[in-house]
């Protein structure tokens, strides 16, 4: 079994909503406490980030925001990243010397509160929380401000 490559320093992060601005949250298994919204790098180089952020929304959710889906219209680009130092309990999935991460932002607007299908390994609970209070709630402080922006991007 060859060695499981190591990830791509440049990632999405999607913050699911609902046009009531609720936003969905999803606890990692692997850091009891640590409520995020859909977060994953690109599998390759030349991913396009929609393609990232739809994959990893359907990966971490179960929700359906591909290309062909009902949803992809909703998926929004917000056109903004940031630049922060990777946690070190997590630096050992990147190559030696990798220490920051490059993260762009995108908004999902789902029609109503959805019921996800998590997969146990990475996350082990969900909940619907009002955006200031789902902000108050991130382990991230890149995500909780991305939450903050959100009523900034609500068509």
């Amino acid at each position: 079994m060859s060695p499981k490559p190591f990830k791509i320093p440049e990632s999405v992060l999607v913050v699911i909503h609902t046009p009531a601005l609720d936003v969905l949250l999803i606890r990692r298994a692997d850091a009891d406490g640590f409520w995020q919204s859909v977060t994953g790098s690109k599998d390759r180089e030349d991913e396009p980030l929609a393609l990232t952020a739809a994959r990893e929304v359907a990966e971490e959710t179960g929700i359906d925001c591909g290309e062909a889906s009902a949803l992809a219209p909703q998926l929004v680009d917000w056109q903004l990243e940031n630049v922060y130092e990777i946690y070190p309990r997590w630096r050992s999935r990147y190559a030696e010397g990798v220490t920051h991460n490059t993260e762009h932002l995108f908004g999902l607007c789902v029609p109503e509160r959805l019921t996800p299908r998590l997969d146990p390994r990475e996350h082990t609970a969900w909940r619907w929380l009002p955006w200031r209070e789902a902000a108050d709630a991130c382990f991230s402080p890149s995500n909780a401000e991305a939450v903050l922006l959100l009523p900034q991007f609500v068509r």
